[in-house]
């Protein structure tokens, strides 16, 4: 199966999420995190779900502090929606996939 998902770093935030003329979805995670281990395959099917109409996007929050911090993250697994280079959805912990997208569904074009 196709990799729907792109690797965010601080090196390419700024084109990949904030430049973006496509909603982007960013899951901020970390290997030693279990909820972001149970979170991963919703996101894995988000990305599959709504490819062509949102981009998604997983930032390793060990390897990108400086990212982490300028967003205020204070806690992980935190997905991000990103639309017009703004942030418009912060979902923190895991939620289950109906509820992680009806908090979508208003900033995605169908």
């Amino acid at each position: 199966m196709e990799k729907l998902t792109l690797e965010v770093t601080e090196a390419n935030f700024h084109d990949t999420v904030l430049s973006s003329t496509t909603p982007v979805l960013v899951d901020f995670w970390a290997e030693w995190c279990g909820p972001c281990k149970m979170i991963a395959p919703i996101v894995d099917e988000l990305a599959s779900d709504y490819e062509g109409k949102m981009v998604v996007g997983k930032l390793d929050a060990d390897a990108h502090q400086g990212i982490i911090r300028q967003l205020g993250i204070m806690g992980i697994p935190t997905l991000i929606l990103f639309k017009d280079g703004k942030p418009v959805v912060r979902i923190t912990g895991f939620q289950q996939k109906a509820k992680i997208e009806k908090q979508l569904a208003p900033h995605i074009e169908n």
